[in-house]
C-alpha cells in the first residue's frame, strides 16, 4: 500500500532546509550589528561574471587615431574624388591639414598654382603633348601635401551624405579627445632624435639653410614604403607596364598577345594621359631602385625578370623575423586576453615592439624622406588611370566582387589574362593598408622609453582589427599562418621566408596539372595549418632538408 504522505517531489537535503530556515525574513534571524541588535537579511538579484582587466588610455591613443584618420584620407577613392573636384569641377583645394608655419599663405600658393595650371591647359585648344599628365602629376603631389600629417580632420571631399555630417567628435572617441593636445607639438620620438643630433630648426624652411627641416620634424608625412611593396607584389605596376607596352604596339612575351584588342581611341582623355605617362618614364622610379629601398627599409626582396640580383649595402635582414614574431606574440596575447581567468602577460609584446621599433629606425635614412612619398604618388596615378571608364571597357572586372576601389577589378582581370597569380588583389591591398598602419604606430611611438607592459597591451587591443586583418591577408596570399604555433620544426622556416619566394611557390603550384593540385598534402590535415599546393617530385626533393647527397 502506497504511503499517503509520499509525493513525487524529491526531498530536499537537510543542509538546504537549514539554509532556507536561516534565510527566512523573520524578525530575529538577521545578522547582528556591532551594537548587538539584529537586522533582517537583504536579498540581491545579481549576475556574476569575469571580464578583462581594465587598462587606461595612454597618450599614444591620439597618435593612433591620427594614423587611422590620415591613412583613410589618402585612400585611392578619396584621391579620385580630389582629382574630380579640383581638376574637373574646378573646386578649391581647401586648407592643408598640417603645415608648420603660416598655413594660409602656403595653402593659397598651392591652390593658386593648381588653378593657374588648370586654366593654362583648358585654355589651350590643341589638347596634345604632355601637359595634361604633368597637371595630373602636380595635383597628385598637392593632394599628398594637403592630406598627410599627424592630425585628425573630417574628409575634405565627403563621398556620401553620412560623411558630410561627420564631426571630429564622431571620428575620435570621447576618452581620446583629452589627449589630442599632445599632437600640437612634435612627437616624443622625433624630439629625442633631434636632441641627439644637437641641431636647431631651419628658420626659413628652405633646404639651402642650415638646421633641421621644420616641416619634416613637426609634420611627418606618415607614409610607409610597405604600402608600395604589397601593391607591387599584387601586380599593380606590372599591369600598368603591360598596358603601356601594348599602347606602344609592343607584343608581350607570350605567343598570343592577351592585350591584342586593347585599342584606346584618340578622342578619349585617357589616350593623351597615357602618352604623357609613357613620355615621363625617365622621371619615374625604376623597379631596381624600389627593390633596393624595400631591402633597406624592411629586408624585403623582390623576385622577377625586371629585378636584378641585389647587392645591397645595408639590408634589414632581421626585420621579417622580428615583425612576424611580433604578430605571432600578439595573436597569442589575444588568446590569453580572451581567457578571463588569467591576466595576459604584456612584457613579451613590449620587447617585440622595441625590437621592431629599433629596426625601423635603422632604415629611416638616405632615401627614407622622399622615396616613399614619390612611390606613393606614382602608384596613385596608376590606380587612377586603371579606374578610368576607358580602361574598364576593356579590362572588365567581375561585377559581383565587392572591390574597395575602382582600379582593383582591372588588376585581377590582367592577372587572369597574363597567367599571373590567381590571388585576389584585395588581399594585397589589405596587406599594404594594414601593414602601413601597424608599422606607423610602431615607428613613431616612443617604445624605447616605455617600460610599462600596459602600453603594449593597449597597443594590441587598439590595433586588433588591423593586425588580424594583416595576418589573414598574409595567409591568403602566401599560405603561411603567422598566428600558428610552430610546434613542427618543418613549418617554422616558412614564417621567416621572403614573401616573394612564397608567392613564387604559389604561382608554381597553380600551374601544375589539376590532378597534382588536388593531391592530398599532409600539411593540409594539420589543425590550424595552411594548405600548400603539391609540388613536383624534383622540387620536393630540392626543398627537402633530408634529401640525400
Amino acid at each position: 500500500m502506497a504511503d499517503k504522505n509520499r509525493t513525487d517531489k524529491p526531498e530536499e537535503p537537510q543542509a538546504s532546509n537549514e539554509l532556507a530556515r536561516l534565510n527566512k525574513t523573520e524578525p530575529g534571524n538577521g545578522s547582528r550589528r556591532p551594537d548587538g541588535s539584529r537586522s533582517d537579511p537583504v536579498y540581491v538579484a545579481a549576475t556574476v561574471s569575469l571580464r578583462q582587466a581594465d587598462i587606461g588610455v595612454t597618450d599614444d591613443a591620439a597618435l593612433w587615431a591620427a594614423i587611422r584618420n590620415r591613412t583613410d584620407a589618402i585612400r585611392g577613392d578619396r584621391y579620385e574624388e580630389f582629382i574630380n573636384q579640383v581638376l574637373c569641377l574646378n573646386y578649391g583645394t581647401g586648407a592643408a591639414v598640417c603645415l608648420p608655419e603660416d598655413p594660409k599663405s602656403k595653402q593659397a600658393s598651392i591652390e593658386a598654382a593648381l588653378q593657374a595650371k588648370r586654366a593654362e591647359l583648358i585654355g589651350a585648344t590643341s589638347g596634345y603633348g604632355v601637359d595634361a599628365y604633368n597637371l595630373l602629376k602636380y595635383a597628385t603631389q598637392a593632394f599628398l601635401l594637403l592630406e598627410t600629417g599627424v592630425v585628425i580632420r573630417t574628409p575634405r571631399f565627403p563621398l556620401n551624405e553620412t560623411e558630410e555630417q561627420l564631426t571630429i567628435d564622431d571620428i575620435v572617441d570621447a576618452d581620446v579627445r583629452t589627449f589630442l593636445g599632445t599632437l600640437n607639438g612634435p612627437l616624443p620620438y622625433l624630439q629625442r632624435v633631434l636632441a641627439a643630433l644637437e641641431s636647431e630648426f631651419n628658420p626659413g624652411r628652405s633646404p639651402f639653410c642650415r638646421g633641421a627641416l621644420t616641416h619634416r620634424f613637426t609634420c611627418p608625412s606618415m607614409l610607409e614604403l610597405i604600402w608600395s611593396y604589397w601593391h607591387e607584389e599584387g601586380m599593380l605596376v606590372q599591369t600598368m607596364n603591360a598596358i603601356c607596352m601594348r599602347f606602344q604596339n609592343r607584343r608581350g612575351p607570350l605567343d598570343r598577345d592577351p592585350l591584342a584588342n586593347l585599342e584606346i581611341d584618340a578622342l578619349r582623355p585617357l589616350n593623351n594621359l597615357l602618352w604623357g605617362y609613357i613620355q615621363d618614364e625617365y622621371n619615374r622610379l625604376t623597379v631596381p631602385r624600389r627593390a633596393y629601398e624595400y631591402d633597406h627599409h624592411y629586408g624585403l626582396k623582390m623576385v622577377g625578370k625586371a629585378v636584378p640580383e641585389l647587392r645591397s649595402a645595408d639590408s634589414r635582414s632581421k626585420f621579417i623575423e622580428a615583425f612576424h614574431n611580433l604578430l605571432y606574440r600578439t595573436a597569442a596575447f589575444y588568446r590569453e586576453d580572451a581567457d578571463t581567468t588569467v591576466v595576459a602577460d604584456g612584457f613579451s609584446l613590449l620587447n617585440s615592439l622595441r625590437e621592431v621599433h629599433l629596426l625601423l629606425a635603422e632604415g629611416a635614412h638616405n632615401q627614407f624622406g622622399d622615396l616613399p612619398w614619390t612611390s606613393r604618388a606614382e602608384m596613385l596615378v596608376m590606380q587612377w588611370m586603371l579606374g578610368r571608364p576607358e580602361m574598364r571597357e576593356f579590362l572588365r572586372g567581375r561585377a559581383m566582387v565587392p572591390y574597395s576601389e575602382r582600379w582593383m577589378g582591372q588588376v585581377d582581370t590582367m592577372k587572369k589574362l597574363q597567367g599571373w597569380t590567381d590571388t585576389s588583389i584585395t588581399h594585397f591591398r589589405n596587406l599594404g593598408v594594414y601593414g602601413e598602419q601597424i608599422l606607423l604606430s610602431i615607428r613613431y611611438g616612443n617604445w624605447n622609453e616605455i617600460t610599462d607592459q600596459d602600453n603594449a597591451k593597449t597597443w594590441a587591443r587598439a590595433w586588433r582589427p588591423e593586425i588580424q586583418g594583416y595576418v589573414h591577408a598574409y595567409m591568403a596570399a602566401t599560405g603561411v599562418d603567422l598566428s600558428e604555433d610552430t610546434g613542427d620544426f618543418r613549418t617554422a622556416p616558412a614564417r621567416y621566408a621572403q614573401p616573394s619566394l612564397l608567392l613564387e611557390e604559389r604561382i608554381a603550384a597553380q600551374e601544375l596539372p589539376q590532378e597534382l593540385q588536388c593531391a592530398p598534402v599532409s600539411r593540409s590535415l594539420t589543425a590550424g595549418g595552411a594548405s600548400y599546393g603539391a609540388l613536383p617530385g624534383s622540387r620536393r626533393r630540392a626543398l627537402s632538408p633530408f634529401r640525400r647527397s
